[in-house]
């Protein structure tokens, strides 16, 4: 049986310094950066956190009706989810995976969008 990017990568350990990375430019980002102020970051990252492990192959998981509810409130507009994919797929390449467990990730946060991304966020 072959191993998760989850377990391939070093677990949670490795997810958690992702996650410090990904904060540290979301944070930075002119463009995403406002949707962070005013939020609880040691929870936000903390589920973040989980998450980045579910894309990963790991053990926690959320449905899609989660991630509708947690996000409606923030209306994500679809050049905002693209910016942090982009954000995102730039810092797992720097952390070290390998360009093509990047591609599977970010499919896996593709995949996502519908439950992220509000329909009217761009409007």
């Amino acid at each position: 049986m072959s191993a998760t990017l989850f377990e391939r990568y070093g677990g949670f350990a490795a997810v958690s310094k992702i996650v410090m990375a990904f904060y540290e430019r979301l944070l930075d980002d002119d463009q995403v950066g406002p949707y962070f102020e005013d939020v609880d970051l040691p929870r936000l990252m903390d589920h973040q956190t989980k998450f980045i492990s579910t894309l990963m192959g790991g053990p926690a998981s959320f449905s899609d009706e989660h991630l509708r509810r947690v996000h409606a409130q923030y209306r994500i507009s679809a050049a905002d989810f693209e910016r942090t994919n982009d954000i995102l797929a730039s810092v797992l390449l720097d952390c070290g995976m390998d360009e093509d467990d990047v591609e599977r990730v970010m499919s896996e946060f593709g995949r996502r969008a519908p439950s992220i991304v509000d329909p009217a966020g761009d409007a």
